[in-house]
């Protein structure tokens, strides 16, 4: 009798110890998610006030929202500290680089994160991507094909490597190569860098000859991978498309708005891809100024 309650008490034991490892422990490793900073340049890393090492760095961590601070090394590098919010997600990679500046609008990077979608994809190969920028409002290209305007997500994207281009005029680019599982989503959001270089609204001059007619500038359609680009009604993505122009065309500049240059029609047909138009507006990142 003694021997079977012996016995009895050792499977009771056993199967709570089973419990206790599948149900708790097990529960406790997979609610770690993984987490990789890389910076520029070199920084400490903090999450919620903890600080944790200098990135490069690649960690286990719990999932959930947390705060990321970064501090670049030296005080008198002159470059400014960064801090966000980041999520961390179930056995999963959270993506963190930043390129730290001297100011905020002068930090550039990126967070990307995977989780698993809520609505099933197209089919077995497909997942998605969802985009947003800071500032909001910028040009998503995905391999080289203009998407739209951030935020905004872009359903049926077939799993695989893929080229993730930002741009907003006044802005420098980014671009990052990413992977797309199937059922899974992308999360990517964009830090832009304000680009000093460029100039600002009201600031360009009108040009003279002795003679006093007005000297006529042009602009010519820089090499691109479409190999055209788009004439918009308007200085804006959001425009309609009028028509798409050659690479290599020459057009007479007649103005120029935030990161757009408005021209006049060379009366060319052949240097037209597809439509008509008068006068119109093209990306000033594909064009040059003569």
């Amino acid at each position: 009798m003694k021997s079977k309650f012996v016995l009895l008490l050792t499977l009771i034991i056993l199967f709570i110890g089973f419990v206790i490892v599948k149900f708790v422990i097990k529960d406790k490793t997979t609610s770690m998610g993984r987490i990789k900073i890389v910076s520029s340049p070199t920084a400490e890393v903090y999450i919620d006030n903890k600080l944790l090492g200098k990135a490069p760095l690649e960690i286990e961590y719990d999932v959930g929202e947390h705060l990321l601070k970064m501090i670049p090394e030296g005080m008198g590098t002159g470059t400014a500290s960064w801090n966000g919010k980041i999520n961390i997600f179930k056995n999963s990679l959270t993506f963190v680089n930043r390129e730290l500046g001297q100011s905020d609008i002068f930090t550039a990077g990126e967070i990307f994160t995977t989780e698993k979608m809520k609505e099933s994809a197209k089919g077995p190969d497909y997942g998605e991507i969802y985009v947003e920028t800071e500032p909001q409002g910028a040009i998503v290209t995905l391999d080289n094909d203009e998407k739209g305007v951030a935020p905004m997500i872009l359903q049926d994207v077939m799993r695989g490597d893929h080229e993730l281009s930002v741009f907003m005029p006044g802005f420098f680019r980014r671009t990052q190569r990413i992977n797309v599982n199937s059922g899974y989503r992308v999360n990517a959001f964009f830090k832009l860098s304000y680009d000093q270089s460029q100039k600002l609204l009201g600031d360009i001059e009108k040009e003279s000859t002795k003679s006093g007619e007005v000297k006529r500038d042009y602009v010519t359609v820089s090499n691109n991978p479409q190999g055209w680009l788009r004439v918009r009604a308007d200085a804006s993505i959001n425009a309609s498309e009028e028509a798409k122009v050659k690479v290599g065309e020459k057009f007479e500049f007649l103005e120029e708005k935030d990161g757009w240059y408005k021209i006049k029609f060379n009366d060319n047909e052949d240097g037209l891809v597809a439509g008509k138009f008068k006068e119109g507006w093209i990306s000033k990142e594909y064009a040059s100024k003569e």
